[in-house]
């Protein structure tokens, strides 16, 4: 693996465009993301609520400046555990042409460092069941799949 410098960053509306490119450059995520300019209000929209959640942050990693990759946190907290916080690591995508640097193990370092320094008790994500090199990317890092996860789609 080929380690590059990478800076990471809460998200900024001026990101919007690079991270929705991001999303519309992977064929297995199936979320229907697009650059079309008509859909850039939808994203804006999302972008403002996740801006102003308490609880959740958007991230982007850069390398030379240029957004190379982007995760997006949650904490929650529940009365299971006397009561502990939880953080979900979500949307985590490295732009294709950029997989294997170190970005990917970056971000998820950064965001587990964050828990810890946060007093978090527990790091927890998801991965789409196809996404097998995923699985052994996070394995590597020491996530254990411990769970079954299921969806509902409403829309």
């Amino acid at each position: 693996m080929q380690v590059q410098s990478v800076q990471i960053r809460e998200a900024t509306e001026n990101d919007l465009a690079a991270i929705v490119a991001l999303f519309a450059d992977d064929p297995l995520g199936g979320h229907g993301d697009t650059t079309d300019p008509a859909a850039l209000a939808d994203y804006r929209a999302a972008f403002v609520r996740i801006a102003a959640s308490p609880n959740e942050t958007l991230y982007v990693a850069l390398r030379n400046d240029e957004v190379v990759g982007t995760f997006q946190t949650m904490v929650t907290t529940t009365l299971t555990a006397r009561g502990s916080s939880n953080l979900i690591i979500e949307a985590v995508q490295t732009r294709a042409d950029m997989r294997g640097r170190g970005i990917g193990a970056a971000m998820i370092g950064f965001a587990i460092d964050k828990a810890r320094e946060d007093g978090v008790r527990l790091v927890q994500l998801t991965s789409n069941a196809q996404r097998k090199d995923a699985h052994r990317f996070y394995e590597r890092l020491g996530f254990v799949p411990s769970h079954l996860g299921f969806k509902m789609k409403l829309k």
